[in-house]
């Protein structure tokens, strides 16, 4: 059988080969990398690798990190790096969004979302008020105009435009969702290697090596259809459930749940081009 650490190394080049392609891009060092690596080493090592009724010491640390205890004594004396608030901003305006898909009360007499005015019983100020809680209506407005999610009629009454919250207009914005998206389906890797198998998390991707390139965009049609039809439906059973979108939930505790789809797409060879490179004219329909 082969050696754990093949195959983690073989699963860490596959992870870092396009996380370090973007780090490039952004000129982002080797340097920064490896000192927000030690950092991070040492963070959950403290948080999550401690022995039971005993305080985590430097030396534990070092010795399972492998760092030197002036190491590990330096990097545990750095200020936390700053939590991004992007979660919860990307919540807020995807559960309005989904308010304004899902709830009749906005709803025209075709069920499509209704445009509607800022104030009123019937407005965009209620809709906010009811799915993102606190939040100014003003500025949940200019964010989703923002993103393009959203637009103002000659009537002065908001329209929406979009079926989604797609953070993408800005660089920043679009780097943390890097962040976000990936450690969530790592997370829920580490979940199912480390867990009971009677408790493993939902974690299944369809996948062939071996498709013309002309059924590229057929597919990505496709899968963005059923994608949306399914993220649709589960959000309306999650927004019945979320004490954010339903005040009248009952129960204890508090849980993040959710689902992620994600498109693979990775051209081989281009159109044209057969296996062997040579030139080949598809006749097919």
């Amino acid at each position: 059988m082969e050696a754990h650490s093949s195959v983690i190394t073989r699963a860490l080049v596959r992870i870092l080969t396009p996380l370090v392609r973007i780090l490039l891009r952004h000129g982002f060092s080797c340097g920064a990398f490896e000192e927000i690596l030690r950092r991070v080493y040492v963070d959950v090592a403290d948080r999550e690798f401690g022995m039971q009724g005993r305080k985590q010491s430097v030396s534990r640390i070092a010795v399972i990190t492998g760092l030197n205890r002036k190491e590990v004594k330096r990097l545990r004396d750095q200020p936390l790096i700053e939590k991004s608030r992007l979660d919860e901003r990307y919540n807020r305006a995807a559960r309005v969004i989904s308010g304004w898909l899902e709830n009749p009360a906005f709803q025209d007499a075709k069920g499509d979302p209704d445009c509607l005015p800022l104030e009123g019983d019937r407005s965009f100020s209620a809709l906010v008020k009811r799915f993102s809680g606190d939040m100014p209506p003003r500025a949940v407005a200019d964010e989703l105009m923002r993103v393009g999610a959203m637009e103002l009629t000659p009537h002065e009454e908001y329209r929406l435009t979009a079926r989604g919250y797609v953070p993408g207009r800005g660089m920043a914005e679009e780097l943390q969702v890097l962040g976000t998206d990936t450690r969530d389906l790592i997370e829920t890797i580490d979940h199912n290697l480390s867990g009971a198998p009677d408790g493993a998390r939902f974690q299944r991707k369809v996948m062939y090596d071996n498709v013309p390139v002309k059924h590229v965009a057929g597919f990505r049609k496709l899968s963005a259809r059923l994608g949306q039809n399914l993220l649709e439906q589960l959000n309306s059973w999650l927004s019945e459930r979320d004490r954010d979108s339903n005040p009248k939930v009952e129960g204890h505790g508090r849980a993040r749940i959710g689902i992620g789809i994600y498109a693979i797409e990775e051209i081989h060879e281009p159109e044209g081009k057969d296996k062997s490179g040579s030139e080949n004219k598809d006749t097919g329909p």
